[in-house]
């Protein structure tokens, strides 16, 4: 028999149940809606709270180098800050090494220069102050980046500083340390100066959050400047910045510099530290983001990678291997064995990007290398299955804890969206719309979460893929393999609803090869009018987004992409300035 205090218990509860069933349970359910509804306006309110107060320190940050700045022309009177701003990375190196221009000079033109570019393209978020101090307490004239300004991409950690990745959970917090690779710039003579904006959560390449807004390309303020390196992008291509740094997980460093103009290069993911970065999401190994730099010409990006590249690093971050820079492979001048492809099967690429490449091809054919056909196969199922099944193996749970009680920036599209479907709902989604979108509904399929024993699974499919087209590679004896790069810039917005054009960067990604940009060349009107046949090669929404955003491009920069195996980044930027020197592109005019 029941005790008492249990028959009691159980009569409480039914008067309770009784009570919910009437009217008075319809109140109850009310309350419980206005509670839901007031705190989802309360999170709302704080994150906008947070967003005044990211964009008022935006705002003293640029107005302090207003500031500095025109200080130190009132003191500095005769400095030709053109001048200064045309020198190419080297040469000004060796200005500041040899005491013709002083570090002061140097600094407070690219503040200026950077001030003027985030006037139209909204690029910087924060002035790094202490920049000035650093120069104060510089010692001899040592160190591969003496003196140069060199801009961050926000995530990188820097003492003081906030690193949002345009999240209001972020903003308010500032760093305890600098990262490993900010300590070795330092270390090496350089100058951090500016943070630069990223999308929110850096899940997208286009370029614009909650925080600090939009940012725009300086070739055209209607048109992306990619993502989620966008603020380096557009800081650089329009000369705000020599050097900066950016990383890549999907082709986070390669759209940014095709799309303004630049060069970059994404490394193998272990090539440079990662220590100390502000992330979103931890623990996802399977395939790994990468440190690099993006710079005007590829020598500055080889400068860049020389000085990382030192005892410093080595000794601040033990896990990475210490491979210096080998310098006799990338100036060796031996002809090369490029493989090549027009096209991957699965983004249909525009006029100007097939063009881009049949003519690079052309080119280092009467340079004397070798051009052989060579495209890795499986491309789907490493997109579609391999790579958006190791991003999202949680089925985004720990993306969407950044998410809470923010405002989400229309650049990331429907992921966020899909991302909070419940399982079952995703796999019915995908099971419905399969004949009508297939590649829409793969990527949903592979969103779903999975257990640990999936996971291993998926990580090794990962690895056998890697060993498959290693295998394919070196069957045909390839040095080094030259692709297309999804550009021209894409409207603002458009990104988050064309993710399979993600295509050509994160494969990749996947494999962890070396991968870096050059342009090579820009759209023409002949280009624009193909553009009118396009169809692409799913006739999907993805591919008619694609097909929208990249009209009135005429005049945009075109990249081309150099891959390499991995470990091997001196021989993809031996191939990438071989390329470069092949084919002068237009730069944007400062």
């Amino acid at each position: 028999m029941l005790d008492r205090g249990r028959r009691r218990e159980i009569m409480v509860l039914d008067e309770l149940w009784a009570a919910l069933s009437g009217a008075s349970g319809a109140a109850v359910a009310c309350c419980f809606v206005a509670v839901a509804i007031a705190l989802r306006w309360s999170g709302r309110r704080t994150a906008r709270g947070k967003a005044a107060r990211a964009r008022q320190r935006q705002q003293e940050a640029l107005e302090t180098m207003d500031r500095v700045v025109q200080r130190f022309r009132l003191q500095n009177p005769d400095l030709d800050s053109e001048a200064l701003l045309a020198l190419p990375l080297p040469q000004l190196v060796q200005k500041l090494r040899s005491g013709e221009l002083s570090p002061e000079a140097a600094l407070f033109t690219y503040v200026g220069k950077a001030w003027e570019v985030n006037r139209e393209t909204n690029c910087v978020t924060a002035y790094l102050a202490d920049c000035e101090t650093q120069l104060t307490s510089a010692g001899p004239r040592r160190g591969l980046l003496y003196g140069i300004p060199v801009s961050l991409k926000e995530c990188f950690s820097y003492k003081g500083q906030d690193s949002t990745l345009g999240l209001s959970v972020n903003q308010g917090v500032p760093a305890e340390y600098d990262s490993v690779v900010v300590q070795v710039l330092k270390l090496q003579g350089a100058v951090p100066f500016v943070h630069t904006n990223v999308p929110q959560s850096m899940f997208s390449y286009d370029c614009s959050n909650p925080l600090f807004g939009q940012t725009f390309n300086p070739w055209k303020s209607s048109k992306s400047p990619g993502g989620s390196s966008g603020g380096e992008g557009a800081l650089i291509g329009a000369g705000g910045s020599l050097l900066g740094l950016g990383t890549d997980i999907g082709g986070s460093i390669r759209f940014p510099s095709a799309f303004c103009g630049i060069c970059g290069l994404k490394p193998t993911a272990n090539r440079l530290s990662k220590s100390g970065l502000k992330g979103c999401v931890y623990g996802q190994v399977a395939v790994q983001l990468s440190v690099g730099p993006m710079a005007r010409d590829v020598e500055s990006l080889a400068l860049c990678l020389r000085a990382l590249l030192s005892e410093d690093m080595f000794r601040l971050d033990a896990t990475v291997p210490p491979i210096p820079f080998r310098e006799e492979v990338y100036t060796s001048s031996r002809p090369l064995r490029v493989g090549y492809y027009e096209t991957d099967n699965y983004t249909m690429p525009t006029p100007a990007m097939k063009r881009a490449v049949l003519e690079t091809k052309e080119r280092l054919e009467v340079a004397g290398h070798t051009l052989i056909h060579f495209l890795p196969s499986d491309i789907p199922h490493a997109l579609e299955t391999l790579s958006t099944g190791a991003l999202f193996s949680d089925g985004g749970h720990h993306l969407l804890q950044n998410f809470k009680g923010d405002f989400v920036d229309p650049c990331l599209g429907d992921l966020i969206s899909f991302l909070k479907l419940p399982r079952w709902l995703k796999g019915l989604l995908a099971f419905l719309l399969k004949p009508l979108l297939p590649r829409l509904t793969a990527f949903l399929d592979s969103m779903k979460s999975r257990s640990a024993g999936k996971l291993w699974e998926l990580q090794h499919e990962i690895e056998v893929y890697r060993n498959t087209v290693v295998a394919q590679w070196r069957a045909l004896d390839l040095d080094v393999l030259l692709t297309p790069m999804l550009s021209p810039a894409l409207d603002l917005n458009a990104a988050g609803k064309a993710i399979g054009a993600i295509s050509y960067t994160v494969l990749y990604n996947c494999l962890d090869f070396p991968a870096g940009v050059v342009p090579v060349t820009t759209v023409t009107a002949e280009d624009e009018a193909q553009m009118e046949h396009y169809k692409g090669y799913f006739g999907d929404s993805w591919d008619w987004m694609l097909r929208k955003a990249v009209k009135k491009s005429v005049g945009l920069p075109v990249a081309v992409q150099c891959v390499a195996l991995p470990w091997q980044e001196e021989l993809c930027l031996r191939f990438m300035q071989e390329v470069e020197q092949l084919m002068p592109c237009e730069k944007r005019p400062s």
